[in-house]
């Protein structure tokens, strides 16, 4: 792979030093043109298709993709653009929005505990239970009026959202011990890059649908949501559990840095065919020899 690439430069595997003001929303090309770049993303979908397989047949280890961003960072084109090389049969995307009354009769990580991806696959989250320490902590009246959580757990809201980021390291931690990692993706766009594309929405018709009256007015919580931010990604970034603060701003440079930490975290999960018993392998021999000599 022909790509000068340094993923300790987005990699966050300890939140406790993180400062979301040092994070980069544009780095330099890191392709030379649309075709070197068409290639750079072929070859990554490729290796990661190859270790997907490894890991479907192994049935050990899943793996669990979360993607987080304010609107208009790439979210639905990163996983099209990324993971659409890979075989279908190992790989389930699922995407939150605003909960059901199904999902608001349980605790804020059931929604999407059921869906977590099975041992041998890979899970794609577009929004996830951080959606609760994020949106929820912009907008507390979600908790106190929409919930239905007991009075006493609504009292004091700063101790809500603090023992919320401890479920959730607790959750991916004990998710890492049964199998599953889990890996964690802020597409960090600047506020002005974003203001362009809400404005490429609404100029062009194909994308009019995209948009909605409310994703400006969450402009006004920019500096909230990116204080929301940096405190998920300080509480909750572990070696076994990563945040990668992906640049944004260009969406195919984005694309690049995701695909090389999506393999380079797979590597690190040391897939592999699996090593047939001795007792399999003579019934391979056996079969082999009969098919041979049939006629």
């Amino acid at each position: 792979m022909k790509l000068k690439l340094d993923l300790d430069d987005f990699r966050v595997p300890d939140g406790k030093p993180f400062r979301i003001k040092k994070a980069k929303t544009k780095v330099k090309d890191l392709y030379q043109d649309d075709a070197h770049y068409e290639s750079l993303i072929a070859e990554f979908r490729e290796e990661i298709d190859d270790l997907q397989q490894k890991m479907y047949a192994q049935n050990h280890q899943g793996l669990l993709l979360i993607f987080q961003a304010m609107d208009a960072a790439g979210k639905d084109s990163t996983i099209k653009h990324v993971m659409s090389g890979v075989n279908t049969q190992g790989v389930e995307c699922h995407a939150f929005k605003r909960p059901t009354d199904a999902e608001l009769d349980h605790d804020f990580l059931w929604r999407t505990t059921r869906v977590m991806p099975p041992r041998g696959r890979i899970g794609i989250f577009n929004r996830s239970y951080y959606e609760e320490v994020l949106v929820c902590r912009i907008h507390p009246e979600i908790v106190t009026k929409i919930q239905r959580l007991p009075e006493k757990t609504t009292s004091n809201l700063k101790t809500l959202f603090a023992d919320r980021l401890k479920d959730i390291r607790n959750f991916e931690a004990y998710s890492h011990r049964n199998g599953i990692r889990i890996v964690k993706f802020f597409l960090h766009v600047s506020k002005d890059e974003q203001k362009k594309r809400f404005l490429a929405r609404i100029d062009t018709p194909s994308k009019n649908w995209k948009f909605e009256e409310a994703d400006v007015r969450e402009r006004a919580h920019w500096k909230d949501y990116m204080e929301a931010y940096e405190d998920a990604i300080r509480v909750t970034g572990t070696e076994e559990c990563p945040w990668y603060v992906v640049p944004a701003d260009d969406k195919k440079n984005m694309r690049l840095i995701v695909s090389a930490a999506i393999l380079d975290e797979m590597q690190r999960m040391k897939l592999a065919w699996p090593k047939l018993p001795a007792d399999k392998l003579g019934g391979l021999a056996r079969c082999k020899k009969l098919l041979l000599a049939e006629k």
